[in-house]
């Protein structure tokens, strides 16, 4: 018979580990709105999990689902003890769930696993055979990814620019298919940060980083949960929650455009003298096009200031990462 928590609303940033014998292995997955992946998913990972033969556990945690997902697993977990529930009391994010996941996980590795079925749970003994070969750190690269371009190409910038700020290459940040040794998962728990990004937060506390290629499959069932704006943000998370060159860059690009604007302004003034007002009053266009652009970044300059303090903001009010409001187990 299980036991059904009930739990005041929380979000401990110092979870510890639940009572109850260790694990050798545990997975989490962050499940929002997948009750018709749900029923598949199970039987996969379950198969694939008793085949490599570890002690194991299995955490699901409800991101403020909509639909029948927590009933479903509610479900499954009459006939399977080594699932476990924890349900948020409204949706928080992919990477809140991960770290719930994470401060309530008892492996000595931790496996993170979408539930979309697109990075297939068989997959996840190869990642476990390379932490056994001593890395800190085994990520998923999606072999012959089956994504839009309009996915693909935003991905490739995102992995170039994280793999130059945190001087660790990997050519895929955004695979949800990654194995974490327990070392590295008790660091990242101890971490106050309301938003970041746990691949490359990871990163900072591993010894050693590697990456296999996995395989990738369209998504049948279900919708997305990253759409244009969930991207946009995630990119802006990135691009400033792990380094400072952004603003660097807009800083060393506002000297230029400032020589830039000397330079031309002394030759507008050399061409009056040479050739009249006549020459003048036809470059105004060029002027116009010229404040333009230079509009154009200031506004950019602006709006990524504004990225940074609005973290700062988010960070100093030190509000709960998320809200538990039950825990089945």
């Amino acid at each position: 018979m299980r036991n059904n928590t009930l739990t005041q609303p929380h979000a401990s940033l110092h979870a510890a580990a639940p009572p109850g014998p260790p694990v050798e292995i545990s997975v989490v997955i962050p499940i929002y709105n997948e009750e018709e992946n749900i029923p598949l998913l199970h039987p996969r990972l379950r198969e694939t999990m008793e085949r490599l033969g570890r002690s194991y556990e299995v955490i699901l945690i409800d991101d403020g689902s909509s639909d029948r997902s927590a009933e479903l697993i509610s479900g499954l977990m009459a006939h399977d003890p080594r699932l476990r529930l924890i349900e948020f009391n409204r949706n928080y994010g992919q990477h809140a769930a991960v770290f719930a996941g994470f401060e309530h996980a008892r492996g000595m590795v931790i496996v993170t696993l979408d539930a979309d079925l697109q990075n297939p749970p068989e997959e996840i003994p190869k990642l476990i055979a390379k932490i056994d070969e001593g890395y800190d750190i085994v990520g998923g690269m999606r072999g012959k990814r089956r994504d839009s371009v309009f996915r693909k190409i935003p991905s490739w910038l995102v992995n170039r620019f994280i793999s130059r700020a945190t001087g660790v290459s990997l050519r895929d940040y955004g695979c949800m298919l990654r194995a974490y040794h327990r070392t590295v998962v008790d660091q990242i728990v101890r971490c106050n940060e309301i938003s970041s990004f746990i691949p490359t937060l990871a990163n900072s506390f591993a010894r050693s980083v590697t990456e296999i290629e996995v395989a990738h499959a369209e998504r049948k069932r279900g919708k997305s949960k990253y759409n244009l704006r969930r991207l946009l943000k995630l990119n802006f998370d990135l691009v400033t929650g792990f380094s400072l060159f952004p603003i660097q860059l807009i800083s060393g690009l506002g000297i230029l455009i400032a020589l830039l604007g000397i330079g031309f302004g002394i030759m507008l003034m050399v061409l009056r003298f040479v050739y009249g007002a006549v020459w003048a009053a036809q470059g105004v266009f060029t002027l116009f096009a010229l404040l333009f652009v230079f509009v154009g970044i200031q506004l950019l300059a602006m709006g990524l200031i504004g990225e940074y303090i609005g973290r700062i903001y988010s960070e100093v009010r030190n509000r709960p990462r998320y809200v538990i409001k039950k825990i089945s187990s």
